[in-house]
C-alpha cells in the first residue's frame, strides 16, 4: 500500500504552533473589542514590532539581529514563513541549518521578544514566486491567486464592520524604506517624516510593525521580481534603508525611531553594540577558469532532456539558476539573419552562442533581435537565466525559459536539447576534486567561470564584494551563493559577505565568477568596508514618507506584501 502524501507546509504550521503552546507557560492574549484594545496576561497591551527574515539572514547571525531589535525598544518580531523554502519538492520537508525554524523562535524568546507569524502560503516578501514553490507550475493550466471578480470591497467592509465595528488600532506594515528594482535608483526614505508617523500612530494607542526593521540579503536565486508595464527583477540586497544595515549596523534612523518609541514604553538600558568590524582586501586578479560550455559535463552529468520544441524550467523539474538550450542548424545562412523569440518568450535572460562564439542577449520584455550567421550543423547554444519569479499580483504564472520556440529568419527552430545546470553543485565540488582545466578561449566573452584564492592576514570582518568593470553574473564565495551581480545596470555595486563565510587567518578563501556577458579589461575585484549601492545612470531618488501621505509617484503599487 503507497505510503499517505503528508500534508502540505501551510496545514503543518497549526501543530507545530500548538506544540509550542504547550512547551510555553501559560498566557494569554486578547482582543478587547469593546475598550478597542489588547490585553496580554489580562493586561492592557500594544506591540511595537519589526519585520526581520530568518530567510535573508544567516543563521549564526540571527540572536545579533534580534538582540539589537530588542535593544531598540521593540517588544515582538513579525516575519513570514516561505513555502517554497521549506518544501523544495512535494512531500519532502526542509527544516534544517538555515531552515531551522524552531531555532529562530527560541532565538527570538531568549531576545525577550514576542512573534507575530506569518505563515502564508502566499507572502510576497519580494521573495521569488512570493513564497509559493515554482513546482506549482509542473502544472500548466494552474491558476495561481486568483479572486473572485464580483467581489465588492464596499459591502465585505461594511459586513466586517456588521460583525466588528471595534477593535484595536493596528498598522502591521508600516514601510521604513523601501526595496530597490536593478535598474532603477536605490530607494531611501528619509527619518524625520518616519519618526514622525511612528509617534502620531504611538499617540493614538495604535500597535504598529516597522517593515523592515532589518531587511538582509536574497541570497542565491531567492529574489523575486515584479511586473508594472516590464519585468523588474529585485536586487541582491534587501537593505531596504532600514533602521539596521543590511550588516546588521544600527543606522541613525534606528536611534531616531527608538527615541520616539522611549516616549511611550520601556527601552531596555544600555547601548547598542557598535558597527561591526569591517575588512577590506584587494585589489584580487581573478583567474580564468573556462567557459561555461567546455564544463557542461560537470553542469548536467545526467546529460540532455530532447524535445522537438523547447520545454520551460518546470517542465523539466529545474527551479532556479540556469538551463541551456542547443539545438543544430539544418541549413546554412551566409547573410546576417535575425534570431528572436516571439510573444515575448525569453524568461528572463538568453544569452546566445553560435559555434561557442558569444553573440549577445535577448531579454524579457525587450522586443530586440540578434542577427546571425552560420553553416549547416552550426552549433547554437541558447542559456537561459531565470532572474527571479514574480512575488505579487493575482494570477501570474512566471514560467521560466524558453516560453516560445525561436526563430531564426523565417525559420521555427526545433529539435532541441535541454540541459538543466547543476551550477551550485558544481561551484562547490570543483574546487574539491581539482577537476582539470579546458582549454582556455583567446579572447572569453560569454559564460565563462572565473576565480581567485585569497588567505586573510589581519582579523577577519564584514565586508563587501566590489566588481569594478564586470557586467552582469553570480559569485560564490567559499561555496556559498552570495546571488547575482549586475555591475553594468546597478544600482547595487557591491554585494554583503558576512564574516561567518570567510575562513580564519591562515586559511585559503575562493571567490567564484560566473561571468554572464563581458570581463573586464582587468579581471579584478575589491572587498571594501562600506557598501555601494546608488550608483546608476540616473539620480538617486529620495523619497519622503509620512503616516497620513504618500505621493503619487511613490512606487508601493509595484509590490505588497
Amino acid at each position: 500500500m503507497a505510503p499517505e502524501k503528508p500534508p502540505c507546509l501551510p496545514f503543518l504550521m497549526l501543530p507545530l504552533l500548538t506544540l509550542l503552546l504547550q512547551q510555553a507557560d501559560p498566557r494569554s492574549f486578547v482582543v478587547d473589542r469593546e475598550r478597542d484594545m489588547f490585553l496580554l496576561d489580562g493586561a492592557p497591551f500594544r506591540y511595537v514590532s519589526g519585520s526581520l527574515h530568518y530567510f535573508r539572514v544567516p543563521r549564526i547571525l540571527w540572536a545579533d539581529r534580534l538582540f539589537k531589535m530588542r535593544l531598540s525598544g521593540l517588544n515582538a518580531v513579525q516575519f513570514y514563513v516561505p513555502w517554497n523554502y521549506h518544501e523544495p519538492e512535494p512531500g519532502v520537508y526542509n527544516f534544517n541549518g538555515s531552515r531551522d525554524l524552531f531555532t529562530f523562535l527560541n532565538e527570538a524568546a531568549i531576545a525577550n521578544l514576542l512573534v507575530i507569524l506569518r505563515p502564508g502560503p502566499y507572502i510576497c516578501a519580494e521573495w521569488d514566486m512570493g513564497g509559493l514553490p515554482s513546482w506549482l507550475l509542473r502544472n500548466p493550466k494552474i491558476n495561481l491567486r486568483t479572486s473572485d471578480p464580483a467581489d465588492n470591497m464596499t459591502k465585505i467592509f461594511a459586513l466586517l464592520r456588521k460583525y466588528e465595528p471595534h477593535g484595536p488600532l493596528v498598522n502591521s506594515e508600516y514601510y521604513t524604506g523601501w526595496l530597490d528594482y536593478w535598474g532603477q535608483n536605490h530607494s531611501t526614505r528619509s527619518i524625520v517624516p518616519i519618526a514622525r508617523g511612528l509617534e502620531n500612530m504611538l499617540k493614538l494607542g495604535a500597535s504598529v510593525n516597522m517593515y523592515m526593521f532589518h531587511g538582509g540579503t536574497n541570497f542565491g536565486y531567492w529574489n523575486g521580481a515584479d511586473e508594472k508595464g516590464r519585468f523588474l527583477p529585485i536586487t541582491t540586497s534587501y537593505d531596504y534603508d532600514a533602521p539596521i544595515s543590511e550588516a546588521g549596523d544600527p543606522t541613525p534612523k534606528l536611534f531616531a525611531l527608538r527615541n520616539v518609541i522611549g516616549k511611550f514604553q520601556e527601552v531596555p538600558l544600555g547601548p547598542l553594540p557598535p558597527p561591526s568590524h569591517k575588512m577590506m582586501l584587494g585589489p584580487l586578479t581573478l583567474h580564468l577558469d573556462g567557459d561555461l560550455l567546455a564544463f557542461l559535463d560537470f553542469l548536467c552529468p545526467q546529460g540532455p532532456i530532447h524535445s522537438v520544441l523547447p520545454l520551460t524550467f518546470e517542465a523539466v523539474k529545474q527551479d532556479h539558476g540556469f538551463m541551456l538550450y542547443r539545438t543544430y542548424l539544418s541549413y546554412s545562412i551566409f547573410e546576417p539573419t535575425p534570431l528572436w523569440v516571439p510573444n515575448n518568450g525569453v524568461h528572463d535572460r538568453a544569452y546566445v552562442m553560435m559555434d561557442g562564439v558569444f553573440q549577445g542577449v535577448l531579454e524579457r520584455n525587450i522586443n530586440n533581435k540578434l542577427y546571425l550567421m552560420g553553416k549547416t550543423g552550426a552549433k547554437l547554444d541558447i542559456l537561459l537565466e531565470n532572474m527571479g519569479r514574480l512575488s505579487f499580483g493575482s494570477n501570474h504564472s512566471d514560467f521560466k525559459g524558453l516560453l516560445e520556440p525561436p526563430i531564426l529568419g523565417q525559420t521555427v527552430l526545433t529539435q532541441w536539447m535541454m540541459f538543466p545546470l547543476k551550477v551550485d553543485h558544481f561551484v562547490k565540488w570543483w574546487y574539491t576534486f581539482k577537476l582539470p582545466k579546458r582549454p582556455q578561449p583567446k579572447d572569453p566573452s560569454g559564460p565563462t567561470f572565473y576565480s581567485t584564492m585569497f588567505p586573510i592576514l589581519g582579523s577577519a570582518g564584514d565586508t563587501f564584494l566590489y566588481l569594478p568593470g564586470w557586467t552582469k553574473g553570480q559569485v560564490w564565495i567559499n561555496g556559498f551563493n552570495l546571488g547575482r551581480y549586475w555591475t553594468k545596470l546597478g544600482p547595487q555595486h557591491t554585494l554583503y559577505v558576512p564574516r561567518p563565510l570567510l575562513l580564519p587567518r591562515g586559511a585559503v578563501n575562493t571567490v567564484t565568477l560566473l561571468e554572464l556577458e563581458n570581463v573586464p579589461l582587468e579581471p579584478q575585484i575589491q572587498f571594501l568596508d562600506r557598501p555601494i549601492l546608488n550608483i546608476t545612470v540616473h539620480r538617486t531618488h529620495m523619497y519622503s514618507l509620512s503616516a497620513d501621505v504618500q505621493g503619487d509617484s511613490d512606487p508601493m503599487e509595484l509590490s505588497g506584501h
